[in-house]
């Protein structure tokens, strides 16, 4: 127990003969570094206060994460009382309690530390600078008690130094005057030690792709840094595709404003103004965007390609989203620009779209056709030509053979990619009379779709059922369809049809009236239901239903009403 005391007695006297020391001159510029940090809600109601100090005369600052999370903005107050707002966020670590963010300075520059490029050994003397914005050389000196490691060059202090809650993220200098470490929040109540993690450290913080994922990176509402490369942050843009409209916008602003001679980030951000927006000012950010992309890209094929993709999308939407000469002839113009330059299937594709859009079906088939003929041919090239063929009345036959085709670009069991042309497919083999050859494509798109299809998927594929003959799976597939939508008239009539045709009269009815319920006016019901009647022996009720049927308008219900009802 006397130890104990002895040793806390003279870190005491230690740190009290240390404070009793000059403070070297460097002091006083320093100070000018290290500033308050005042976080807020998104209500705008103060979340927290704490200390930064910059590492750059251009703004960047560095903290801890804490003040931070929750933050929907933050300002900076430095040593002259001046209050300036935190811009960007370009790093941070929450399991080590730092962050690195970028203050606007307007046009000025600012006092900055120098980071310590030396490790301190232990025993060395340091200084903590606290923030105050009164014009005096106050400063705490202790030393380091021990050095450990902390990720690569970097390490973490133990020192002999006694501070105080609001000191936590202040710079822990070396003799020369450079920054070295951030206080760290005490884990203990030792008011005789703190600790502190290395300032490079922190400063070498940056943002990757995946970081756009971390719900701790997430928690923070203020704008965040891209990473340092292209090619990560447009990976990143992908991954915050989810954001909010204004959030990705700021993000690809901050694209721009980091890659300026990358046509890429003018591309993205027209089609987020284009396809997020239909009034002309957000149109014509999207059109100036377009100019600025032809300007820089390297590949004008692709900026010519991108212009009539967008022109196209808003050709598409009508009077509505008009926009001054986007049409699909002028959006025909830039994507022959495309060609011109470099003739890539994905462009003809695009310009067989438009023609498809425009109704100029012959032209859209020769596009299509032209890539089904080459290497280059698709699943979609293919599709695209079987429902333009459709458009042009042409032969079901050639048709099912590109269908066939697009089919064929997979392999049992069918990705869900596969489903669209397996249901086309089917419908076509059901217009050829091939019904059970369209069950068969039916069960593969249930398969392909992991089992999760609509009301209408079962109706159709208990037609092809039903005209094959195989009434047991119709009759399956109409009670799913009901099931899902007990509601449509249709799938209960069709139902009661089913009913009927395996004699199951009481069923069929019943189906029959549960469909007159929500259509009291569907007169082939009435008919079906006379007809049921027949077959039970109830002549006069069969009649009294067949003259409903005829009342309401059936024709079909005639020949039965003269055959049975005279």
């Amino acid at each position: 127990m006397k130890k104990k005391i002895l040793f806390i007695v003279l870190c005491l006297l230690s740190q009290w003969t240390m404070a009793q020391k000059e403070a070297p001159k460097w002091v006083d510029k320093a100070k000018k570094a290290v500033f308050s940090v005042v976080t807020y809600d998104t209500n705008g109601k103060l979340l927290n206060t704490g200390n930064g100090f910059f590492v750059s005369e251009n703004g960047v600052a560095l903290s801890d994460y804490s003040l931070f999370k929750g933050a929907a903005r933050a300002d900076v107050i430095n040593s002259e009382g001046k209050q300036m707002p935190v811009k960007t966020i370009l790093g941070m670590n929450s399991m080590y309690d730092v962050i690195k963010f970028s203050v606007d300075l307007g046009k000025k520059s600012t006092a900055a530390l120098t980071l310590a490029t030396a490790i301190p050994a232990k025993d060395a003397e340091v200084v903590m600078l606290p923030y105050s914005t009164k014009k005096d050389r106050s400063c705490t000196f202790g030393k380091v008690e021990e050095v450990s490691n902390l990720s690569g060059p970097h390490k973490y202090f133990k020192l002999i130094i006694s501070v105080k809650d609001k000191m936590v993220s202040c710079p822990v200098m070396n003799a020369e005057g450079e920054v070295f470490g951030l206080v760290q929040k005490a884990a203990s109540n030792d008011t005789t030690h703190c600790y502190a993690i290395s300032a490079p450290y922190v400063n070498a913080l940056t943002i990757n792709a995946l970081d756009f994922n971390n719900p701790d990176l997430n928690s923070i509402g203020i704008k965040k840094a891209l990473p340092n490369t292209e090619e990560q942050a447009l990976v990143a843009l992908y991954m915050a595709s989810s954001v909010s409209k204004e959030k990705y916008l700021s993000l690809l602003d901050t694209f721009v404003e980091q890659f300026p001679n990358s046509s890429e980030g003018y591309i993205r951000r027209a089609n987020f103004y284009v396809t997020s927006y239909t009034d002309a000012e957000h149109l014509a950010l999207g059109e100036a965007d377009l100019e600025k992309a032809l300007k820089t890209a390297d590949k004008k094929d692709n900026a010519f390609f991108n212009r009539s993709r967008l022109m196209y999308y808003v050709a598409l939407r009508g009077k509505d989203g008009a926009y001054k000469d986007w049409t699909f002839e002028k959006s025909l113009e830039e994507i022959q620009k495309a060609i011109d330059i470099n003739p890539l299937p994905i462009y003809i594709q695009h310009q067989g779209d438009i023609y498809f859009a425009a109704t100029k079906y012959d032209k859209a088939f020769e596009c299509y056709d032209k890539i089904n003929h080459s290497p280059q041919a698709s699943s979609e090239t293919y599709y695209s030509a079987a429902k333009t063929k459709q458009m042009m009345n042409g032969d079901l036959g050639e048709i099912l053979a590109l269908l066939d085709s697009a089919v064929n670009k997979y392999a049992a069991p069918y990705p869900r990619e596969a489903a669209n042309y397996l249901s086309e497919r089917a419908l076509v083999k059901t217009q050829k009379e091939m019904y059970k050859e369209a069950v068969i494509d039916y069960d593969y798109f249930e398969q392909a779709m992991g089992g999760n299809v609509s009301s209408t998927f079962f109706y159709l594929r208990e037609q092809a059922n039903y005209k094959a003959k195989n009434f047991k799976r119709a009759l399956e597939d109409i009670q799913k369809a009901v099931t899902l939508d007990p509601s449509n008239k249709d799938y209960l009539a069709e139902y009661g049809a089913v009913n009927l045709r395996i004699a199951r009269y009481d069923e069929a009815i019943k189906n029959l009236k549960d469909a007159l319920v929500i259509d009291p006016k569907f007169a082939a019901c009435y008919r079906l239901i006379g007809f049921c009647q027949m077959q039970q022996g109830k002549k006069n009720e069969a009649c009294e239903n067949f003259n409903k049927a005829k009342e309401l308008g059936d024709e079909a219900v005639i020949p039965m009403i003269e055959k049975n009802c005279k």
